[in-house]
């Protein structure tokens, strides 16, 4: 991506919503300082090969090279998916990177994070997707930062450097799973994105 992005999509990790604080700051920020922007977060479905169809048919009209994705844990996964289909940058947050093996433990009833009074089955079959998703490779490191904080209590911040080796990495000392301090990298992550406050 050469220009700045037109469109930004942003996907929400497992039992999160378009109510995550990041998403919210960052949606804040771009109302504010990039209004021309298109912003996009959608509720993701619990399949993962389903939440991965309604992105892909939800961007098929932007333009390409001029839009960018983010994602955190799970999202960070889906932005991966993303990225490695569509060539677009992408910046993930305390990315899930086996989530298969991480998530094997949650088949079966979950709580909406912001909702707990919405449930949602997770079923036994979507971890086979989440195998079938996962890229083998990261084809062109040069796309991709990866935010990573070192007191993630949720991930291996080890093993996510690891993954996203030869990208551009933040590593983070300290923090949590949930990048609370997420309005502090901003900065950093907008002008990765070359994200130029027009107003």
């Amino acid at each position: 991506m050469t220009d700045s992005p037109s469109h930004l999509l942003y996907l929400h990790g497992f039992r999160s919503s378009p109510q995550s604080f990041k998403a919210q700051h960052l949606q804040s920020w771009l109302r504010r300082h990039c209004p021309d922007v298109r912003w996009w977060c959608p509720q993701l479905d619990a399949s993962p090969l389903q939440a991965m169809a309604r992105v892909e048919q939800g961007i098929a009209a932007w333009p390409p090279g001029r839009f960018a994705v983010l994602g955190s844990s799970l999202g960070g996964f889906y932005a991966t998916c993303i990225a490695e289909r569509r060539g677009c940058a992408a910046v993930v947050i305390n990315p899930a990177v086996d989530p298969a093996r991480d998530l094997a433990g949650h088949v079966g009833v979950q709580s909406a994070f912001h909702d707990p009074g919405r449930r949602f089955r997770f079923e036994a079959r979507y971890l086979d997707e989440l195998r079938a998703l996962r890229p083998a490779v990261i084809t062109q490191p040069e796309r991709y930062l990866a935010v990573i904080a070192k007191g993630d209590e949720l991930l291996d911040w080890h093993e996510m450097s690891a993954r996203y080796t030869g990208c551009r990495q933040l590593l983070v000392e300290g923090s949590d799973h949930a990048l609370s301090d997420f309005a502090t990298h901003l900065p950093m992550i907008c002008a990765f994105l070359r994200l130029v406050p027009r107003c």
